[in-house]
């Protein structure tokens, strides 16, 4: 399997640093003071099924004066895969990310998060001060799956939600750091057909899909446990693991319009997102509804998630309290913007936190 020394570009440096909670990778630029005052500070949490080694393009890109930190989370990347408790949401997450930057020094920082971290870094504001925040792609505020547009719930044990949805094989291949295009579930696979748009190429894809294939899939990491439901379709969401950590009776950070000091927030997405939309290709009610999984027992009963329309709704009430928000959709950008419009994303990112040169 390839290190994550071996997946470092230059410029881009990487280091362990122990925690209360845990042990924690952090990447670094090697030419970054680490004296840069926080404001112009720049926290990078990635998503699942991935780690800090993402973010290696975008860190490398800002201006020399800015300081960009990539974490890597609980069973992800180099850092520790101690269990992951779902029951508190991502707040493990949150918490994990909360006690690095506490040994760093860092009282607030710009925070910047991708899907599932995009949740991380809401859980985040909710509970410690931030400059501001960057949603790429990110989760919506009441979870993955099993939810109507106001975020309730379809079923009290969120059926089709959590890691009963976990793919054995794709499961198998990060377990074994697969680094082929052989089948369908192979992680380059999945990366090709989910994470970009089509027609996405990068020199750096091996680096990718090594990121990928540090996911733990340990007992208490990726994917995590189910239930046996009497709902379509036959599972529900158990209390610990990745993917439960995201279902909707675990995870809710719409609180965020009640927030008193609202940081401002930048909201990125691509309209070809194939992992959060409101017709995700990941949401099992969704390809029930499109006949991928049989059974299905109509629109009634288990509707596709409105993943992008419930975080509308809900940034839309943070600005009407008082909130800043910022909105940019690319039309034919997938999950993974700050990949595939780098310089872009750079700029709405360096105008968000307000960032005006040295």
């Amino acid at each position: 399997m390839t290190s994550i020394q071996d997946s470092l570009l230059d410029g881009v440096t990487t280091r362990v640093i122990d925690t209360p909670r845990l042990r924690v990778n952090l990447l670094e630029r090697a030419a970054d003071d680490a004296d840069t005052p926080p404001e112009r500070t720049i926290v990078f949490v990635h998503g699942n099924v991935s780690s800090a080694l993402f973010w290696q393009e975008t860190m490398l890109g800002l201006p020399e004066d800015v300081r960009a930190i990539a974490i890597d989370l609980r069973g992800f990347g180099d850092t520790e895969s101690l269990p992951v408790d779902a029951t508190r949401g991502l707040t493990d997450f949150s918490d994990d990310v909360h006690a690095t930057l506490d040994v760093l020094g860092l009282a607030t920082a710009h925070l910047v998060g991708w899907s599932m971290g995009g949740g991380v870094v809401m859980q985040y504001a909710l509970d410690h001060p931030v400059l501001s925040l960057t949603l790429q792609a990110p989760v919506s505020p009441y979870g993955f799956g099993g939810t109507r547009p106001d975020g309730s719930r379809l079923t009290d044990d969120d059926a089709g939600c959590g890691g009963g949805g976990g793919n054995p094989d794709f499961i198998g291949r990060l377990r074994s750091g697969d680094m082929s295009a052989d089948a369908a579930t192979s992680p380059r696979s999945v990366f090709r057909a989910s994470y970009v748009a089509p027609g996405y190429t990068s020199d750096h894809e091996d680096i990718w899909i090594a990121s990928m294939n540090t996911t733990s899939t340990a007992e208490g990491n990726y994917p995590g446990d189910g239930v046996a439901s009497a709902n379509w379709p036959g599972f529900g969401a158990g209390d610990s693991g990745v993917l439960n950590t995201m279902a909707p009776k675990h995870f809710n950070v719409s609180r965020i319009v009640e927030l008193a000091e609202k940081p401002p927030i930048l909201w990125v997405r691509g309209t070809e997102d194939a992992i959060v939309s409101d017709a995700s290709f990941f949401d099992l009610n969704h390809l029930g509804a499109v006949g991928a999984i049989p059974g299905w027992p109509g629109a009634e009963v288990a509707p596709a998630q409105q993943m992008v329309t419930q975080t509308r709704n809900v940034l839309s009430a943070y600005r009407n309290a008082g909130g800043s928000v910022t909105e940019i959709e690319w039309e034919g950008v997938g999950h993974s913007p700050h990949l595939e419009r780098p310089a872009q994303f750079r700029a709405a990112l360096l105008e968000r936190i307000g960032y005006a040169g040295a």
